[in-house]
């Protein structure tokens, strides 16, 4: 269990380990349940197909490599798998994201109130479908900043030379910010925290959100893990905001 609002903050690590034990607390697991079935369907359905497909969209992905870094295939190959890896599943956990956004926003919600004895304003069903329309224009927000600045990476990919050795650092990197921004927003947006005011707190404290959004990235590349990263994630990002934002920028109390 984390500590109270106001503790010291801990790293990203930290935060994404205790997603882990926090998504197994009692009074929880039923708050899990619906980010884990949409994680599960659509996450399975999806890497699934992707696994189908790679012997073909690896090969396309090499075929831009100059003549000149030939030589690096053994290394370039590699990298082409897990960039593909990582364009596919970011895509589909921010459609998984859009479609269990209200039941993640609950989760987050409930997770508070248990590790700080907070009462939230509202609870339940009817609580989710007030705040539905809200919540769907804040996952907008989200995307019209995500999109312009993933497309100029998905650019750099046919890039000769950059696209298959550069572009894959680059876009992990953005990949693991985003996902930080995905997660943490849960919480903030639960308080009313503007999108922008939200993300200029996260960068504040870059190196822990980071390492948490890293571990997320990571963890949504391995199969069976995948699927339950969303609940995971919700709870370590919880924990987080709990420790290092609550005092600030809390609403309810």
């Amino acid at each position: 269990m984390v500590s109270a609002s106001g503790a010291k903050p801990r790293s990203g690590v930290y935060y994404f380990s205790q997603g882990w034990k926090l998504v197994r607390e009692p009074g929880i697991k039923r708050f899990v349940l619906m980010p884990l079935l949409v994680n599960i369907i659509l996450m399975g359905g999806a890497f699934w197909w992707l696994f189908t497909r790679l012997d073909v969209w690896v090969p396309t992905l090499l075929s831009y490599v100059p003549e000149w870094l030939q030589w690096l295939s053994y290394l370039i190959w590699p990298l082409a798998v897990i960039s593909i890896l990582l364009v596919f599943g970011y895509l589909f956990s921010t459609i998984a994201n859009w479609i269990a956004a209200p039941f993640n926003g609950l989760l987050a919600e409930q997770l508070e109130a248990r590790l700080t004895g907070a009462t939230p304003p509202d609870t339940g069903m009817l609580g989710i479908m007030k705040d539905v329309p809200r919540i769907m224009k804040r996952e907008w927000q989200k995307l019209s900043w995500y999109l312009p600045r993933a497309l100029v990476l998905l650019v750099l990919y046919f890039i000769p030379g950059i696209g298959q050795t550069v572009a894959p650092v680059l876009w992990f990197l953005f990949s693991a910010w985003m996902l930080a921004i995905q997660y943490c927003d849960y919480p903030f947006d639960n308080h009313k925290v503007p999108f922008k005011e939200m993300r200029i707190s996260l960068r504040e404290k870059k190196v822990i959100n980071m390492q948490f959004g890293s571990l997320v990235s990571l963890f949504t590349l391995i199969p069976f893990l995948n699927l339950v990263i969303m609940p995971v994630a919700v709870c370590g990002a919880t924990a987080m905001w709990v420790d290092c934002y609550r005092p600030k920028h809390a609403m309810w109390k």
